[in-house]
């Protein structure tokens, strides 16, 4: 059985493929078309459908639309109604135009695809799929449970709006998802840190995680204040309007400098976060009396937020969804289905060891593109040994190999990794990609050699949390540290990703450490590169020192 799973309502556009239950590809938008999140969120972006990660998603399966035995789409627009009260509109008076196409994406699938891709899409007879619309928040569990490999557990779903709710409570159980509780808009605390972000002149449901960052430059000294625009009780909450322009004077221009009131105000929004977030766990743990707690929305790409709740004991094992945000929701609404139509017991030893399900290219197919376009390359003997031994004379190497990352964070296929010894390689990352001084970068290790070097939750295979360096180690490894002595680490073993874990052991041969510092593969403003021809303009667009690519070294 083929399942197709789209994600296209607000942002994030993204396809997952399913084949008897198995993740066969999953893949966002923004990687083929080259669109920050696919597009923006607007009543007029919501007809446009992932066509290029469907495609993939098509590719990787060798099958072309027709086969497709069910399509579900991570939004139910019957949920909503023009007609309803104010507080649950999406856009106002331009809800009926959002509801209308997206209750039209069957018919757009049909008819709207590029010409250039109309041999996956064009109908070859007669097809038996069946289209499904999925609760938003059911989509996000969905894919938090079905990959956690815990037979039951209590699920939080937290993020911006789904069609009412912006944060669910979910209980699960040999395969079946059950409600508990909704908190409905506007009590949404997505679309409270959405409102910081555009005052902080960031770009609003694009820029959150920068707001993660400056957390490290401030003081909480405005918790009280925000405090009393948050009411709880009994696994609710309410937030009331917050005037921040009143309270703390106009807002940032982007481009302007930040004043010590912006990482102040920062610091408190998130401690106001985490001590809610905290009591809405509690409160969630008593209800299910469960000790496995799952985690989606996008919230939960918050790394403080996805430590506190570790550090506080109170679940014995935690899965966050590592695509948390909304590209998520189109691998959940097709594994929703398929729990659906298949009645037996899910195997639930299908815990999400590894997210590389995008695109990858042969050896061939890359020599290939490098004698076309006449680049001197070296094609590596031992490519881990010999790019280890670039890294350790400093310089900076972008990485491209295998099947690309699903979610928001690149995680050894599609990085540009440096040596963590010199204290001024932040600062030259940044500069590199032209990005605030401010943004940390993050460091990877062998899982093996974690606990020799980091405090914190481990495994950290995608990297979610936020961890302690070990007092004796934090000077062996200082461009590996935000601000406040913090690292948001990557753990890898030999078994999900062997070229980089012997690129890891490779470096400590040659340094005595075995951690490098990783940040993204792409330039300022543009999502992380995806094919052979992406890496090679990046590469040769930006300082980067060497770029190594399949088997092949290219240097300048």
């Amino acid at each position: 059985m083929l399942i197709l799973g789209i994600n296209a309502a607000f942002h994030d556009s993204a396809a997952a493929l399913l084949y008897n239950g198995n993740i066969i590809a999953a893949a966002e938008e923004e990687r083929f078309n080259r669109v920050k999140h696919g597009k923006r969120p607007s009543p007029f972006s919501a007809h446009q459908l992932p066509f290029y990660a469907i495609n993939y998603c098509l590719q990787q399966a060798d099958a072309s639309f027709s086969e497709l035995d069910q399509i579900a789409y991570s939004f139910d627009p019957h949920l909503l109604s023009v007609n309803e009260p104010g507080e649950c509109s999406v856009y106002g008076k331009l809800d009926e135009l959002f509801l209308k196409v997206i209750r039209d994406a069957p018919d757009f699938l049909h008819s709207d695809y590029p010409f250039h891709l109309a041999q996956k899409f064009r109908r070859n007879g007669k097809s038996t799929r069946e289209w499904h619309f999925v609760p938003h928040h059911f989509a996000h569990a969905a894919s938090a449970y079905y990959c956690s490999g815990f037979r039951s557990a209590a699920i939080f779903v937290m993020d911006g709006r789904g069609e009412k709710s912006c944060t669910s409570y979910f209980s699960a159980d040999n395969g079946k998802l059950r409600l508990i509780e909704e908190i409905i808009y506007p009590h949404s605390f997505g679309l409270l840190f959405e409102q910081l972000t555009c005052y902080l002149g960031f770009l609003q449901s694009s820029d959150e995680y920068k707001v993660m960052a400056l957390t490290a430059m401030g003081s909480p000294i405005y918790t009280d204040t925000l405090r009393q625009f948050v009411h709880f009780g009994n696994g609710k909450y309410s937030i009331d309007p917050i005037p921040l322009e009143t309270l703390f004077g106009p807002a940032r221009n982007a481009g302007e400098a930040f004043q010590q009131v912006h990482y102040d105000l920062t610091a408190s929004y998130q401690q106001l976060l985490e001590e809610t977030v905290l009591k809405l766990c509690l409160w969630l743990k008593q209800h299910t009396q469960e000790t496995n707690l799952c985690l989606a929305g996008g919230v939960f790409l918050n790394c403080l937020l996805n430590s506190t709740i570790w550090r506080s004991g109170e679940w014995e094992n935690i899965f966050i969804q590592p695509a948390a945000g909304d590209a998520g929701t189109a691998l959940g609404a097709a594994q929703l289905v398929y729990s659906e139509i298949n009645k037996q017991d899910a195997d639930f030893t299908r815990s999400m060891k590894n997210v590389y399900l995008g695109p990858e290219y042969s050896n061939e197919y890359i020599e290939r593109l490098l004698q076309t376009n006449k680049i001197n390359y070296h094609k590596a003997e031992n490519l881990a040994s010999e790019v280890a031994e670039i890294l350790a004379d400093n310089k900076i190497v972008a990485w491209f190999q295998g099947r690309m990352e699903f979610g928001p964070r690149a995680l050894g296929s599609r990085s540009i990794l440096a040596s963590p010894l010199d204290p001024s390689m932040q600062q030259r990352l940044n500069f590199l990609k032209e990005r605030e001084d401010f943004r940390p970068v993050a460091p990877v290790v062998p899982e093996e050699k974690f606990h020799q070097w980091f405090e914190g939750p481990c495994p950290s295979n995608f990297m979610l949390y936020i961890h302690d360096v070990k007092k004796e180690k934090a000077e062996l490894i200082p461009s590996a540290l935000h601000t406040d002595g913090t690292a948001r680490v990557q753990t890898i073993t030999s078994n999900e990703n062997p070229i980089y874990h012997s690129l890891l052991i490779e470096f400590e041969k040659r340094t005595g450490i075995p951690v490098l510092i990783n940040t993204s593969f792409n330039a300022k403003g543009e999502p992380i590169v995806c094919t052979p021809e992406q890496a090679i303009a990046c590469f040769y667009n930006s300082p980067l020192d060497g770029l190594a690519i399949g088997s092949f070294i290219i240097q300048k």
